[in-house]
Protein backbone atom coordinates (compact mmCIF):
# COMPACT_ATOMS: atom_id res chain seq x y z
CA UNK A 1 0.00 0.00 0.00
CA UNK A 2 2.86 2.59 0.87
CA UNK A 3 4.57 1.59 -2.76
CA UNK A 4 1.15 2.76 -3.89
CA UNK A 5 0.63 5.78 -2.38
CA UNK A 6 4.31 6.58 -3.45
CA UNK A 7 3.83 5.61 -7.09
CA UNK A 8 0.25 7.68 -7.21
CA UNK A 9 2.11 11.13 -5.79
CA UNK A 10 5.05 10.59 -8.04
CA UNK A 11 3.08 10.54 -11.02
CA UNK A 12 0.68 13.27 -9.85
CA UNK A 13 3.56 15.28 -9.57
CA UNK A 14 5.38 14.48 -13.06
CA UNK A 15 2.06 15.21 -14.72
CA UNK A 16 1.14 18.58 -13.05
CA UNK A 17 4.44 19.98 -12.55
CA UNK A 18 3.09 23.45 -12.44
CA UNK A 19 1.95 22.69 -9.07
CA UNK A 20 4.02 23.29 -6.36
CA UNK A 21 7.34 23.15 -7.97
CA UNK A 22 7.62 27.26 -9.22
CA UNK A 23 9.92 29.56 -7.77
CA UNK A 24 7.84 31.89 -6.34
CA UNK A 25 11.03 34.34 -6.74
CA UNK A 26 10.53 33.95 -10.60
CA UNK A 27 8.39 37.11 -12.21
CA UNK A 28 7.14 36.70 -15.92
CA UNK A 29 7.10 40.15 -17.67
CA UNK A 30 4.78 39.67 -21.06
CA UNK A 31 5.34 42.65 -23.52
CA UNK A 32 2.88 42.91 -26.56
CA UNK A 33 4.57 44.90 -29.57
CA UNK A 34 1.35 45.59 -31.61
CA UNK A 35 1.31 44.49 -35.15
CA UNK A 36 5.08 42.88 -35.05
CA UNK A 37 5.15 40.95 -37.70
CA UNK A 38 6.77 37.76 -37.34
CA UNK A 39 9.46 38.99 -39.95
CA UNK A 40 9.66 42.26 -38.86
CA UNK A 41 13.57 41.00 -37.82
CA UNK A 42 14.75 39.18 -41.00
CA UNK A 43 13.28 43.09 -42.57
CA UNK A 44 15.16 45.18 -40.00
CA UNK A 45 17.78 45.34 -37.46
CA UNK A 46 16.45 44.17 -34.36
CA UNK A 47 19.81 42.69 -32.59
CA UNK A 48 17.95 42.44 -29.21
CA UNK A 49 15.52 40.49 -30.06
CA UNK A 50 17.94 38.09 -31.81
CA UNK A 51 20.17 38.55 -28.12
CA UNK A 52 16.74 36.75 -27.03
CA UNK A 53 16.99 34.53 -29.39
CA UNK A 54 20.45 33.21 -28.66
CA UNK A 55 19.57 33.07 -24.74
CA UNK A 56 16.36 31.95 -25.04
CA UNK A 57 13.67 31.01 -27.53
CA UNK A 58 11.89 32.05 -30.34
CA UNK A 59 9.26 31.23 -32.62
CA UNK A 60 6.42 32.41 -34.94
CA UNK A 61 3.07 32.47 -33.72
CA UNK A 62 0.00 32.29 -35.60
CA UNK A 63 -3.38 34.45 -34.36
CA UNK A 64 -6.76 33.61 -34.08
CA UNK A 65 -9.37 35.41 -36.25
CA UNK A 66 -9.97 37.97 -36.71
CA UNK A 67 -6.25 39.14 -36.31
CA UNK A 68 -7.04 42.32 -34.65
CA UNK A 69 -6.03 44.43 -31.37
CA UNK A 70 -8.77 44.07 -28.97
CA UNK A 71 -9.84 40.21 -29.80
CA UNK A 72 -6.41 38.79 -29.85
CA UNK A 73 -4.99 40.68 -27.10
CA UNK A 74 -8.14 39.26 -25.31
CA UNK A 75 -7.16 35.58 -26.70
CA UNK A 76 -3.60 35.77 -25.59
CA UNK A 77 -5.25 36.85 -22.21
CA UNK A 78 -8.06 34.28 -22.32
CA UNK A 79 -6.74 31.43 -24.02
CA UNK A 80 -9.95 31.45 -26.03
CA UNK A 81 -10.92 32.57 -29.78
CA UNK A 82 -13.23 35.52 -30.17
CA UNK A 83 -16.35 33.33 -30.93
CA UNK A 84 -15.86 32.10 -27.81
CA UNK A 85 -14.88 35.40 -25.09
CA UNK A 86 -16.97 37.59 -27.41
CA UNK A 87 -14.53 40.37 -28.17
CA UNK A 88 -15.03 39.43 -32.30
CA UNK A 89 -13.56 42.53 -33.78
CA UNK A 90 -12.34 46.32 -32.56
CA UNK A 91 -15.98 47.04 -33.26
CA UNK A 92 -19.11 45.05 -34.05
CA UNK A 93 -23.40 45.52 -33.72
CA UNK A 94 -24.64 44.18 -30.10
CA UNK A 95 -27.85 42.28 -31.32
CA UNK A 96 -29.19 42.21 -28.35
CA UNK A 97 -28.93 45.80 -26.59
CA UNK A 98 -28.96 47.08 -30.96
CA UNK A 99 -25.40 48.83 -30.12
CA UNK A 100 -22.29 49.15 -31.37
CA UNK A 101 -19.47 48.26 -29.85
CA UNK A 102 -16.25 50.07 -30.83
CA UNK A 103 -12.87 50.15 -28.66
CA UNK A 104 -13.11 54.16 -29.08
CA UNK A 105 -16.44 54.21 -27.28
CA UNK A 106 -15.67 54.27 -23.71
CA UNK A 107 -19.42 53.11 -22.77
CA UNK A 108 -18.81 50.01 -24.46
CA UNK A 109 -15.36 49.72 -24.07
CA UNK A 110 -15.66 49.80 -20.36
CA UNK A 111 -18.47 47.61 -20.04
CA UNK A 112 -17.87 44.25 -18.32
CA UNK A 113 -20.46 42.07 -19.65
CA UNK A 114 -18.76 42.02 -23.52
CA UNK A 115 -15.60 40.08 -21.64
CA UNK A 116 -15.88 36.37 -21.65
CA UNK A 117 -13.75 34.23 -20.42
CA UNK A 118 -11.32 34.31 -17.63
CA UNK A 119 -8.27 36.63 -17.68
CA UNK A 120 -4.64 35.47 -16.47
CA UNK A 121 -4.41 38.22 -13.75
CA UNK A 122 -8.36 37.34 -12.31
CA UNK A 123 -7.12 33.32 -12.67
CA UNK A 124 -4.11 35.09 -10.79
CA UNK A 125 -5.29 36.66 -8.49
CA UNK A 126 -8.00 34.41 -7.35
CA UNK A 127 -5.23 31.96 -6.48
CA UNK A 128 -3.10 34.52 -4.33
CA UNK A 129 -1.04 35.59 -7.07
CA UNK A 130 -0.36 39.43 -7.82
CA UNK A 131 -0.12 40.73 -10.90
CA UNK A 132 0.61 44.30 -12.82
CA UNK A 133 -0.62 45.53 -15.98
CA UNK A 134 0.12 48.37 -18.03
CA UNK A 135 -2.91 48.83 -20.90
CA UNK A 136 -3.24 45.56 -21.66
CA UNK A 137 -6.58 44.88 -23.42
CA UNK A 138 -9.27 44.96 -20.74
CA UNK A 139 -7.12 45.41 -17.57
CA UNK A 140 -8.44 48.53 -16.73
CA UNK A 141 -12.21 47.00 -16.73
CA UNK A 142 -13.66 44.98 -14.00
CA UNK A 143 -13.88 41.60 -14.79
CA UNK A 144 -15.41 39.44 -12.88
CA UNK A 145 -15.38 42.14 -10.45
CA UNK A 146 -11.19 41.98 -10.69
CA UNK A 147 -8.78 44.57 -11.96
CA UNK A 148 -4.94 43.75 -11.40
CA UNK A 149 -3.25 44.76 -8.25
CA UNK A 150 -1.39 47.93 -10.28
CA UNK A 151 -2.38 49.00 -13.51
CA UNK A 152 -2.76 52.03 -15.64
CA UNK A 153 -5.99 53.04 -17.44
CA UNK A 154 -5.86 53.41 -21.30
CA UNK A 155 -8.62 56.54 -21.20
CA UNK A 156 -6.32 58.52 -18.64
CA UNK A 157 -4.62 60.96 -20.27
CA UNK A 158 -1.59 61.90 -21.11
CA UNK A 159 -0.56 58.07 -21.50
CA UNK A 160 3.12 57.38 -20.06
CA UNK A 161 5.39 57.05 -22.66
CA UNK A 162 7.34 54.01 -23.76
CA UNK A 163 10.32 55.24 -21.54
CA UNK A 164 8.06 55.54 -18.47
CA UNK A 165 6.54 51.90 -19.32
CA UNK A 166 9.66 50.27 -18.82
CA UNK A 167 10.35 52.90 -15.59
CA UNK A 168 6.64 51.67 -14.13
CA UNK A 169 7.67 48.02 -14.85
CA UNK A 170 11.67 48.28 -13.23
CA UNK A 171 9.94 50.21 -10.17
CA UNK A 172 7.33 47.03 -9.62
CA UNK A 173 9.43 44.13 -10.19
CA UNK A 174 12.01 46.37 -6.90
CA UNK A 175 9.99 46.01 -4.80
CA UNK A 176 9.41 44.04 -1.66
CA UNK A 177 8.79 40.35 -2.28
CA UNK A 178 5.48 40.48 -0.31
CA UNK A 179 4.33 43.53 -2.52
CA UNK A 180 5.98 42.44 -6.17
CA UNK A 181 3.80 41.26 -8.99
CA UNK A 182 4.65 37.40 -10.16
CA UNK A 183 3.20 38.33 -13.71
CA UNK A 184 3.75 42.17 -14.95
CA UNK A 185 1.90 42.94 -18.53
CA UNK A 186 3.06 45.48 -20.54
CA UNK A 187 1.53 46.76 -23.88
CA UNK A 188 2.85 49.34 -26.77
CA UNK A 189 0.63 50.59 -29.05
CA UNK A 190 3.46 50.23 -32.05
CA UNK A 191 4.42 49.30 -34.81
CA UNK A 192 0.69 48.66 -35.90
CA UNK A 193 0.71 52.94 -36.15
CA UNK A 194 3.35 52.88 -38.80
CA UNK A 195 2.47 49.81 -40.86
CA UNK A 196 -0.68 50.91 -41.20
CA UNK A 197 0.25 54.44 -42.04
CA UNK A 198 3.40 53.55 -44.38
CA UNK A 199 3.21 49.96 -44.99
CA UNK A 200 5.02 47.15 -43.36
CA UNK A 201 7.65 47.44 -45.97
CA UNK A 202 8.66 50.75 -45.38
CA UNK A 203 11.41 53.17 -43.83
CA UNK A 204 9.36 54.33 -41.28
CA UNK A 205 8.00 51.28 -40.63
CA UNK A 206 12.05 49.69 -40.32
CA UNK A 207 12.37 52.98 -38.29
CA UNK A 208 9.63 51.91 -35.73
CA UNK A 209 10.56 48.72 -35.32
CA UNK A 210 14.50 49.23 -34.68
CA UNK A 211 13.03 52.11 -32.22
CA UNK A 212 11.20 49.76 -30.52
CA UNK A 213 13.75 46.90 -30.26
CA UNK A 214 16.31 49.53 -28.67
CA UNK A 215 13.66 49.86 -26.20
CA UNK A 216 13.24 46.34 -25.05
CA UNK A 217 17.30 46.30 -24.84
CA UNK A 218 16.77 48.72 -22.33
CA UNK A 219 14.36 46.65 -20.66
CA UNK A 220 16.95 43.83 -20.96
CA UNK A 221 19.95 46.03 -19.76
CA UNK A 222 17.89 47.29 -16.81
CA UNK A 223 16.65 43.50 -15.84
CA UNK A 224 19.92 42.04 -15.98
CA UNK A 225 21.45 45.04 -13.72
CA UNK A 226 18.68 44.56 -11.15
CA UNK A 227 18.14 43.01 -8.02
CA UNK A 228 16.09 40.74 -10.37
CA UNK A 229 18.91 39.28 -12.52
CA UNK A 230 18.02 35.91 -12.49
CA UNK A 231 14.93 35.70 -11.93
CA UNK A 232 12.43 37.42 -14.56
CA UNK A 233 11.14 35.21 -17.65
CA UNK A 234 10.71 38.10 -20.16
CA UNK A 235 8.25 37.35 -23.18
CA UNK A 236 8.21 39.33 -26.22
CA UNK A 237 5.34 38.90 -28.92
CA UNK A 238 2.48 40.37 -30.73
CA UNK A 239 -1.24 40.34 -31.14
CA UNK A 240 -1.17 40.76 -35.30
CA UNK A 241 0.88 40.98 -38.59
CA UNK A 242 0.05 43.54 -41.06
CA UNK A 243 -0.17 42.94 -44.95
CA UNK A 244 0.42 45.37 -47.82
CA UNK A 245 -2.81 47.06 -49.46
CA UNK A 246 -4.06 50.26 -50.77
CA UNK A 247 -6.74 51.88 -52.78
CA UNK A 248 -6.04 49.55 -56.06
CA UNK A 249 -6.80 46.88 -53.21
CA UNK A 250 -10.59 47.81 -52.62
CA UNK A 251 -13.78 45.76 -53.43
CA UNK A 252 -16.40 48.68 -53.10
CA UNK A 253 -19.56 47.26 -51.50
CA UNK A 254 -21.67 49.56 -53.09
CA UNK A 255 -20.69 48.21 -56.42
CA UNK A 256 -22.49 44.63 -55.43
CA UNK A 257 -24.74 45.09 -52.47
CA UNK A 258 -28.13 46.65 -52.95
CA UNK A 259 -28.75 48.80 -49.78
CA UNK A 260 -32.02 47.65 -49.63
CA UNK A 261 -30.94 43.90 -49.39
CA UNK A 262 -29.23 44.38 -45.96
CA UNK A 263 -29.79 45.98 -42.36
CA UNK A 264 -26.33 47.09 -41.49
CA UNK A 265 -22.80 45.68 -42.14
CA UNK A 266 -20.63 45.82 -38.67
CA UNK A 267 -16.76 45.41 -38.35
CA UNK A 268 -14.22 46.04 -40.75
CA UNK A 269 -11.95 43.52 -41.73
CA UNK A 270 -13.77 40.92 -41.81
CA UNK A 271 -17.52 42.22 -42.55
CA UNK A 272 -20.32 41.23 -40.73
CA UNK A 273 -23.17 41.59 -43.20
CA UNK A 274 -26.93 41.81 -40.96
CA UNK A 275 -29.06 40.72 -43.95
CA UNK A 276 -32.89 41.64 -44.22
CA UNK A 277 -35.23 38.90 -43.97
CA UNK A 278 -35.27 37.10 -47.55
CA UNK A 279 -32.23 38.21 -48.68
CA UNK A 280 -28.97 36.58 -47.84
CA UNK A 281 -29.27 34.55 -50.96
CA UNK A 282 -28.86 37.86 -53.05
CA UNK A 283 -26.61 39.14 -51.26
CA UNK A 284 -24.08 35.53 -51.07
CA UNK A 285 -25.09 35.83 -54.93
CA UNK A 286 -23.79 38.98 -55.46
CA UNK A 287 -21.00 38.61 -53.52
CA UNK A 288 -19.87 35.44 -55.63
CA UNK A 289 -19.16 37.54 -58.72
CA UNK A 290 -16.54 39.70 -56.57
CA UNK A 291 -12.53 38.86 -57.06
CA UNK A 292 -10.64 38.31 -53.75
CA UNK A 293 -13.55 37.90 -51.61
CA UNK A 294 -14.84 34.95 -49.42
CA UNK A 295 -18.64 35.16 -48.32
CA UNK A 296 -20.42 32.96 -46.27
CA UNK A 297 -23.07 31.74 -44.34
CA UNK A 298 -22.45 32.30 -40.56
CA UNK A 299 -23.23 28.51 -39.95
CA UNK A 300 -21.04 27.87 -42.65
CA UNK A 301 -17.31 29.37 -42.45
CA UNK A 302 -14.16 27.52 -42.32
CA UNK A 303 -13.60 25.88 -39.43
CA UNK A 304 -10.31 26.69 -39.23
CA UNK A 305 -11.24 30.05 -38.40
CA UNK A 306 -13.39 28.89 -35.50
CA UNK A 307 -15.84 31.89 -35.88
CA UNK A 308 -19.66 31.88 -36.38
CA UNK A 309 -21.38 30.71 -33.26
CA UNK A 310 -21.24 34.04 -31.39
CA UNK A 311 -24.62 36.14 -31.70
CA UNK A 312 -23.32 39.15 -32.70
CA UNK A 313 -21.31 37.87 -35.80
CA UNK A 314 -23.80 38.78 -39.12
CA UNK A 315 -25.96 36.13 -41.20
CA UNK A 316 -22.99 36.59 -44.02
CA UNK A 317 -19.32 37.01 -43.50
CA UNK A 318 -17.20 38.88 -45.80
CA UNK A 319 -13.74 37.85 -46.08
CA UNK A 320 -10.82 39.99 -48.23
CA UNK A 321 -7.78 38.11 -49.27
CA UNK A 322 -4.66 38.78 -47.55
CA UNK A 323 -4.34 42.63 -48.64
CA UNK A 324 -7.62 43.67 -49.69
CA UNK A 325 -10.04 45.36 -48.32
CA UNK A 326 -14.38 45.34 -48.82
CA UNK A 327 -15.10 48.93 -48.20
CA UNK A 328 -16.83 51.96 -49.50
CA UNK A 329 -14.25 54.48 -48.58
CA UNK A 330 -12.62 55.81 -51.10
CA UNK A 331 -9.21 56.03 -49.44
CA UNK A 332 -6.99 53.40 -48.21
CA UNK A 333 -3.85 52.97 -45.52
CA UNK A 334 -0.32 51.12 -46.89
CA UNK A 335 -1.42 48.53 -44.30
CA UNK A 336 -4.32 46.17 -42.83
CA UNK A 337 -4.65 43.66 -40.75
CA UNK A 338 -7.95 40.95 -39.67
CA UNK A 339 -7.50 38.53 -42.31
CA UNK A 340 -7.52 34.85 -42.06
CA UNK A 341 -4.70 33.34 -39.92
CA UNK A 342 -3.18 31.10 -42.46
CA UNK A 343 -1.90 34.27 -44.14
CA UNK A 344 1.57 34.76 -43.20
CA UNK A 345 1.35 37.87 -43.01
CA UNK A 346 -1.12 37.65 -40.01
CA UNK A 347 1.87 35.66 -38.04
CA UNK A 348 3.95 37.19 -35.42
CA UNK A 349 6.62 37.15 -33.14
CA UNK A 350 7.64 35.14 -30.22
CA UNK A 351 10.64 35.36 -28.11
CA UNK A 352 11.21 34.49 -24.90
CA UNK A 353 14.22 33.79 -21.97
CA UNK A 354 14.39 33.57 -18.67
CA UNK A 355 15.19 30.53 -15.96
CA UNK A 356 12.11 28.72 -17.15
CA UNK A 357 13.59 28.66 -20.83
CA UNK A 358 15.39 26.41 -23.46
CA UNK A 359 18.74 28.31 -24.55
CA UNK A 360 19.03 29.04 -28.07
CA UNK A 361 16.03 26.61 -28.92
CA UNK A 362 14.21 27.13 -32.59
CA UNK A 363 10.37 26.13 -31.73
CA UNK A 364 8.20 26.53 -35.45
CA UNK A 365 4.81 27.67 -35.06
CA UNK A 366 3.10 28.10 -31.74
CA UNK A 367 -0.73 28.90 -31.17
CA UNK A 368 -2.00 32.28 -29.67
CA UNK A 369 -4.14 30.63 -27.47
CA UNK A 370 -1.61 28.47 -25.89
CA UNK A 371 -0.33 31.62 -24.27
CA UNK A 372 -2.66 31.55 -21.56
CA UNK A 373 -1.76 28.11 -20.38
CA UNK A 374 1.84 28.46 -20.56
CA UNK A 375 1.57 32.13 -18.27
CA UNK A 376 -0.41 29.56 -15.97
CA UNK A 377 2.16 27.25 -15.60
CA UNK A 378 5.11 29.99 -15.35
CA UNK A 379 3.01 31.17 -12.73
CA UNK A 380 2.26 27.93 -10.81
CA UNK A 381 -1.64 28.42 -11.33
CA UNK A 382 -4.46 26.06 -12.37
CA UNK A 383 -5.67 27.55 -15.72
CA UNK A 384 -9.66 28.14 -16.42
CA UNK A 385 -11.21 26.08 -19.37
CA UNK A 386 -9.74 27.86 -22.46
CA UNK A 387 -8.97 26.93 -26.24
CA UNK A 388 -5.06 26.30 -25.58
CA UNK A 389 -2.99 23.58 -25.12
CA UNK A 390 -0.05 23.32 -22.95
CA UNK A 391 1.81 20.30 -24.67
CA UNK A 392 1.87 22.58 -27.62
CA UNK A 393 4.20 24.80 -25.89
CA UNK A 394 5.94 22.99 -22.96
CA UNK A 395 9.13 22.30 -25.55
CA UNK A 396 9.91 26.24 -25.05
CA UNK A 397 10.72 25.51 -21.21
CA UNK A 398 13.75 23.88 -19.39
Amino acid sequence: MIVYVVTYIFFWTWLFPACGRVDDDVCTVIVSLDGFRWDYPQMYNTPNLQYIARQGVYATMKPSFPASTFPMHYTLATGLVPDRHGIIDNSFWDTELNIRYAISDSATRNNPAYYGGEPVWVTAQKQGVRTANIYWTGADIPIMGIYPDDYKRWEETPRLSFEQRIDTVMAWLCRSKELRPRLVMLYFEEPDGAGHHYGPASEDTGHMVHALDSLMGVLINRIEQSSMSGRVNLIITSDHGMAETGVERIIRIDDYLKPSWYERIAGGNPSLVFTREGCRDSVLSALAAAAHISAYRKEEIPSHLSYGTNQNIGDVVVIPDCGWQFTNASHSQLGAHGYDPECPEMHVIFYAYGPDFKQSYRHSVIHNTDVYPLLAHLLGIKPAECDGDFEQVKRLLR
